[in-house]
């Protein structure tokens, strides 16, 4: 097997540019494919990471117009057995502004459990405590890339914004500097994405003149089902204010599975437009070797005369169409994820390559490869030694 292979290397070294250019073919394709996977994964990582950030990993509750959710309601919330923890949420568009900088932003009023529910990572001074949201304080967290814009460095403690929501504007002392899931998204859109900001919910009360809440985020106990708990929950606050569907439960974990399952749909549509390309670079290793073997008649005639059997000539030419597949694919993998790695280093973001997406693409090339090399090889098996020996090539 051994001098079979390296006769078959041989042959594909005697016509090396075009063996190149046909190995190149599929290079492309099984990077092209890789870069796919591994996009996928990134941009699978970033959501989940960025919705997970907003809170988006539990449960929400919300009323209807014919229903309220007030102190009361999150009391009730709080004594079920299958909740660990609860926190009102309100939220409101804004005007976020600080010397010369003005952005829109997202207000988010929460109260000292934010970090423990919604993922708030406070990367310099603190999070929000029960003192703010006990005396309605004016002091607010900031998101990273407000505070790099507006005073020229991450860290802003104890500086002042003015915040310009329902109708009045306010001054609020940072307290603390978050930094909001990976910032992909932020990357990709600019200024499409509002920045963040979280000040006490109870402050925002004040200045909103309201006692209800937008919605309730809802950590459940380990071990619970969310969809389940959403039912037993929305059917208490039914029964306890006499409404009918007056409540609804959003399992956020299903709505970012769904997201997921989304993107993951997507890739496999890209890679299946990346894999004719690697049907297209198999075809070629068919046209190839059919040349080859039209110029090497003669070649195979001599051997067959001299008693080389229908076998031997048969799986040479597998094996240089195996050889061909295998090299390109092999390069295609570390160049497809070497240009992934290199472009997640200049977005900043960690990469986990699919190393099953490439290798699937890599084996789907090798497979194809030798089945388009099957025609050209039992063409050149099939041949008559005495008609092979008259041809003029």
């Amino acid at each position: 097997m051994l001098e079979r292979i390296s006769f078959a290397w041989r042959s594909l070294c005697r016509k090396r540019g075009r063996s190149i250019l046909t190995a190149l073919g599929i290079v492309i394709g099984v990077a092209s494919v890789t870069i796919i996977g591994n996009i996928s994964q990134c941009g699978s990582d970033a959501l989940n990471t960025e919705m997970d950030s907003l809170g988006l990993s539990g449960l929400t509750i919300s009323a209807s117009s014919s229903a309220l959710l007030q102190d009361e309601t999150l009391d009730t919330i709080e004594g079920c057995e299958q909740v660990e923890q609860a926190m009102p949420v309100l939220m409101q568009t804004a005007s976020l502004s600080a010397r010369s900088e003005e952005t829109d932003a997202l207000l988010w009023g929460v109260d000292e459990n934010a970090n423990r529910i919604i993922s708030i990572e406070a990367i310099y001074g603190r999070n929000l405590n029960h003192q703010d949201v006990l005396l309605q304080k004016n002091v607010c967290l900031i998101d990273e890339s407000f505070s790099q814009k507006a005073f020229g460095r991450s860290n802003s403690i104890g500086k002042t914004v003015s915040i310009l929501y329902g109708g009045a504007e306010e001054v609020y002392t940072i307290v603390g500097v978050v930094k909001t899931g990976s910032g992909l998204l932020q990357s990709f859109m600019g200024s499409y994405i509002p920045s963040f900001v979280y000040v006490p919910y109870t402050t925002m009360q004040s200045s909103l003149g309201r006692s209800t809440f937008d919605q309730i985020a809802v950590r459940i106990a380990e071990g619970e089902d969310a969809d389940t708990v959403g039912q037993q929950l929305t059917s208490v606050l039914d029964r306890q204010t006499g409404l009918t569907d007056g409540y609804m439960a959003n399992n956020l974990v299903k709505q970012k599975h769904s997201l997921t399952n989304m993107l993951n749909i997507l890739t496999l549509v890209l890679s299946a437009v990346g894999a004719i390309s690697l049907l297209v670079a198999s075809l070629s290793i068919m046209t190839v070797m059919l040349v080859s073997v039209q110029e090497r008649t003669r070649e195979i005639g001599i051997k067959k005369a001299i008693g080389a059997q229908k076998s031997v000539i048969l799986s040479e030419f597998l094996w240089e169409a195996l050889l061909l597949s295998l090299i390109g694919s092999l390069i295609g993998v570390v160049v497809g994820t070497g240009a992934s790695y290199l472009g997640a280093a200049l977005f900043g973001i960690s990469l986990e390559p699919r190393m099953d997406i490439a290798l699937f693409a890599a084996g789907f090339s090798m497979v194809s490869g030798v089945v388009f090399g099957v025609y050209p090889a039992m063409k050149a098996a099939s041949l008559q030694p005495i008609e092979a020996l008259r041809t003029d090539t």
